[in-house]
Order: C-alpha cells, then structure tokens, then sequence
C-alpha cells in the first residue's frame, strides 16, 4: 500500500501580484504594531463583574490577565476576555474581572507594561468573541521614497476584498502544526497529547486546508466570485446557505450584503451540496490529502468545524508619511482575521509575512482559544 500523501510546501499568492511591494520592516519596536480592540458592547455599568479597559506591551494577553486578577484579588481562571492580543506589540483590549473586584481601585492602576484605562461595572463576563473587530496602526520602516504612494494603491485594490489567510502564527515556529494535525486525523484522533493539544493541532490543519482552497480560488481568480454551491454567508445575520442562483448572488456578494466563506473541515462544518461545482472543489482539496469528510466526522468535537470568510473588506484604511524612510498603515479588520495577512500584500517580502519576531508565547495561549474554535484570531 502507497504511503498516504503529506502536506505539500504552500506558497500564499497575491491578490495584488501586479502592484511592487514596499519592503520594510514591521514591528521594530513594540510601538510599531499598535492595535485597539472594537468591542461587540459597551459595559453598561450595573452588575457584579467589572469590565477594565487595559493597555499592554511585552505581555501575552493570559499574562496581563493573571496581573490583573492578583490586583484585584479574583482567580486569574474567571478573568475573560473577547481575543487574544500579540505580546510583541502596544494593544488595548477589554478584560472582565469576577466578583468581588470593584472599579475604584482599579482605575489608573499600572504595573510593568500593563496599565487600567478604564474600569466599569458590567452584569456578565466577558467571553471568547465577544468583539466587533480591531484597529490597526502598523509603522513600516526602512522603505522606499514612494512608499505611502504605493501602499495606498494596494490598499485600493484591496477595497473589495483582500484574502483572509490565515497567518504563519498559527502553524507553530516550525511550521509543523498542520502535519502533527494531519497525523492524528489518519490514526482516528490517536496521538498528539491531551485532547486540547490535539484540538489546536487538528485547527491548524483546518486552517492549512482553508489556506490551501483560498489560493486555488485566488488562482483561479475566483475569490469573490459565486460560484454553485457556494456556501455564502448573510453579513447582517451570519446565516448561512448553499447558492443556487450565482448571478442573483453575485450581485448581493458585490453589494456587501453576502460573503463568500471557504471551508474549515469538520463534523458539523456546512458543506457545499453534492454534485456542485463548489463541492467538487473541496473534494478535491481533501482528496489531495488522502482524507474525506468522514476522517473529520468520526474524530466529533476534536474537530467540529466551521465556515471561514474568504475575503475581508477593509474599513477605514488611511496611510501617513512619518518620516522619508518610515510610513503608518492603519485600518480596521472584523474579529478573526490578521493583520499580517494584509501587510503581506502591502510588502511583500521575500518571507511572506514581512520581517517580524518568531511567534511568541501567545501562540501557545492561543491554543487554549482555538482548541474550541478553529476560527480564533491571533490579533
């Protein structure tokens, strides 16, 4: 019997190839790579739980959390939070703490790279998701003099969707997260350790295999286009169905009112109906691994899956000169996707991410978030 297929090299391409890269450096120092986290909520001010709005840098988000929870003398496990943010970086995120914390004491505290900016009362804890999006403010240095012109040209392009890859964070330090994932699908949910290690292998497999269809929907010129089959999204509600009228679709996918969503494999995962041309795409994708939707469907909750959008529409996307040699990127992104997936097309380095610390310790924090939902972000 043949040795089952391993995970080819994927190369990521471009949805901007014809426009040049800035090149640069991104996150020289922390201040570089600025991000503000857009809750779902305002805290409402009544309640047993406190809401505390912090800035942090060189802290992983559970770090700051444990701070946090010794200041105000609560158990750091009942300290929630909607997303995990970079330690190699200046974020400002929104953090729950559990009663008996109160506000007064909290508000203006600080402690080494962690400060409370603001802290109020709310009736519930603050869960996994619980956030519209993020704001970005990335400085590029070590570019060129028309930098800022050709930033802004990419962004344009952009406008009607950039790829939602998945970023190089997510599959490990050596890039081997996926093939450990891929192993214990092929042994039946044996091997890779406690049942949370290998849920958060078997994600980053799910999002090789989504990496793996958006390129060829990219190559293809495909990535927003309708095509039968498809499994769209409602952007209003988040409700999902398959497409049976393309062109009525289309239009709607060109309006802003669907989006195009690309498949993370799994038991419960919304499939494309059989026989259409979208199905047979992602057929394909998992014949390619010598695996099929039973291999998922049989490993239950170690591999529940979902649906992940194809392409983000950016908002509120500006460039700054700061200075001849270093300029400022700032837009907003929804909940799940990376930043770095956009400054990939922005600079296009010769790494494909842009020159950037190796992963750091929130990766292996990030575990704990998409060991239950694939569609985690590390923001």
């Amino acid at each position: 019997m043949p040795e089952p297929s391993p995970l080819s090299p994927l190369t990521l391409p471009y949805r901007t190839a014809a426009l040049p890269g800035i090149g640069g450096r991104l996150r020289v120092a922390p201040e570089d790579f600025a991000v503000d986290e857009i809750p779902a909520y305002p805290a409402d001010g009544a309640g047993d739980h406190v809401f505390v709005h912090i800035e942090k840098r060189g802290l992983t988000t559970p770090e700051a959390a444990q701070r946090l929870a010794a200041a105000a003398g609560v158990p750091a496990r009942d300290v929630g939070w909607a997303g995990m943010k970079d330690r190699h970086a200046v974020t400002r995120q929104w953090l729950s703490l559990p009663p008996p914390a109160r506000p007064e004491p909290l508000t203006g505290w600080s402690a080494d790279g962690l400060t409370v900016l603001a802290a109020v009362r709310h009736r519930h804890k603050l869960r996994t998701g619980h956030l519209r999006g993020n704001r970005f403010a990335l400085v590029v240095r070590e570019v060129g003099p028309d930098a800022a012109a050709q930033a802004r040209a990419i962004l344009a392009a952009l406008a009607d969707g950039a790829p939602n890859w998945y970023g190089e964070q997510r599959f490990g330090a050596r890039g081997d997260n996926a093939g450990a994932g891929l192993a214990i699908i092929r042994a039946g949910g044996k091997g890779g350790g406690p049942p949370k290690r290998k849920r958060f292998l078997i994600s980053a497999l799910q999002s090789d295999l989504f990496n793996r269809w958006l390129a060829e929907r990219l190559d293809d010129g495909l990535v927003t286009t309708v095509l039968a089959g498809d499994i769209l999204e409602k952007t209003t509600t988040g409700g999902l169905f398959a497409s049976t009228e393309p062109a009525v679709d289309q239009a709607r996918l060109d309006a802003g009112e669907l989006a195009l969503t690309g498949p993370m494999f799994g038991a419960v995962m919304k499939a494309p109906p059989d026989g259409s041309a979208a199905h047979a795409r992602e057929a394909r994708l998992l014949a390619a691994v010598d695996l099929g939707t039973a291999d998922f469907a049989r490993l239950g909750n170690l591999a529940s899956g979902t649906r992940r959008t194809a392409a983000l529409r950016l908002t509120d996307a500006a460039v700054e000169q700061l200075a001849p040699d270093a300029i400022r990127v700032t837009f907003s992104l929804p909940a799940g996707a990376y930043a770095t997936a956009i400054m990939r097309e922005v600079q296009k380095c010769a790494d494909g991410f842009g020159h950037e610390p190796s992963p750091s310790s929130d990766e292996s924090a990030d575990a704990d978030a998409a060991a239950s939902d694939p569609s985690t972000p590390h923001e």
